[in-house]
């Protein structure tokens, strides 16, 4: 099956080979490094995973598009939306045919009221329009609202098919498998109906360019099983645990996953972290940066590449180093923030604004 670290990936080289600085790992091949992740496309613009917001982000220059947190439907299609809930990402509110839909759920061990998709048809969901999540933070994007549905996976696969073929260069997504063990447990495993598509498009290779996440390790396992694309684990803070481990009693956190040890492990079913910011450089009680941990030095002597995320250019989600001002829509000195992470050798970055995170990259390897 895969073999673990740069071998599955097809490395393409230390980062002085692919024309970077500060120390990058190798990257995938065919993938510039540092990467520019288009999170949820180019959701700093446009309502998040839509093909509204994927487009942009290709048209902007991301070198990869997170096209596809994937939630099954009713009937089992894997559709994309952040999360099951899509009552603050879609205009289901308003549908008065769905007010008897409304639920309370525990998802994974929260409480949530709204929406799932679970409790829809896929052509009843295609009925919905979306719209923008985080309003007060992004008025301007509020323009779109209502002006795309919301995309299935296989609608993605095509329209990634269509754009290599219009732009002459392969296009490469990079979808999450979001809640596995919650989906498993209702019946609607999400890992082998992801797998049958890529084999359905031919995507299931290791040199496919599909790279597959989740923030559940087991759920990683088991599509290392199941097909050979290029895996990597999601890491949220330091002292959390993953939703699969609580669920089974594994009384791991974060913490130990990152230890040598832990990455080891990691890297015998992934060749690939996406952990949050914070494991890279820790911020203090005022949230300014400190010290850049050992995180990266190690998982790259584990033979893994790191793509953290996310970095926006608004103020509130800033270190508070480069915020400037108070307004929460304004945005802040996002440069010298995406100078202080390429410093500490991450091969990649995931970032809504795919534009500004280029134009930094373009200066820290040129500069």
């Amino acid at each position: 099956m895969l073999g673990a670290g740069g071998a599955v990936l097809g490395l393409s080289g230390t980062a002085s080979a692919a024309g970077g600085r500060g120390g990058q790992g190798a990257g995938v091949k065919g993938l510039p490094v540092p990467t520019i992740v288009g999170h949820r496309g180019a959701s700093g613009y446009r309502p998040e995973h839509t093909l509204g917001s994927y487009q942009l982000a290709l048209d902007l220059g991301a070198h990869i598009v997170e096209a596809g947190d994937l939630v099954p439907t009713k009937d089992g299609h894997l559709v994309c939306r952040h999360e099951p809930e899509i009552g603050s990402t879609t205009d289901v509110a308003a549908h008065p045919e769905f007010a008897d839909r409304k639920r309370t759920k525990l998802l994974d061990g929260v409480s949530t009221t709204g929406w799932f998709t679970e409790d829809f048809t896929l052509a009843e969901l295609k009925t919905l329009r979306a719209t923008e999540r985080i309003p007060a933070n992004r008025p301007h994007n509020t323009l779109y609202d209502g002006r795309w549905e919301i995309p299935t996976f296989e609608e993605v696969l095509r329209w990634q098919d269509e754009q290599t073929r219009k732009r002459g260069k392969q296009v490469w997504i990079y979808p999450e498998l979001k809640h596995p063990t919650y989906f498993r447990g209702l019946g609607l495993p999400t890992e082998e109906r992801l797998a049958r598509l890529l084999r359905k498009y031919g995507k299931d290779k290791k040199n496919s360019p599909v790279i597959v996440q989740s923030f559940e390790p087991t759920s990683i396992q088991r599509m290392n099983r199941l097909v050979a694309n290029p895996l990597a684990v999601l890491l949220s803070g330091a002292g959390s645990r993953p939703w699969d481990f609580v669920a089974s009693g594994d009384p791991r956190t974060v913490a130990d996953l990152i230890t040598p040890t832990g990455l080891k492990e990691i890297a015998t079913y992934a060749q690939g972290i996406g952990p949050d910011l914070s494991l890279i450089i820790p911020r203090d009680a005022a949230g300014r940066l400190t010290e850049p941990t050992t995180l990266v030095r190690d998982a790259h002597r584990a033979g893994l590449i790191l793509h953290p995320y996310t970095l926006r250019n608004e103020n509130p989600f800033l270190p508070a180093d480069f915020r400037q001002g108070t307004d929460a829509d304004a945005y802040g000195d996002v440069f010298g923030a995406y100078r202080a992470y390429f410093a500490t050798g991450i091969d990649g970055i995931f970032t809504d604004q795919p534009d500004t995170g280029l134009l930094a990259r373009e200066e820290f390897v040129n500069g």
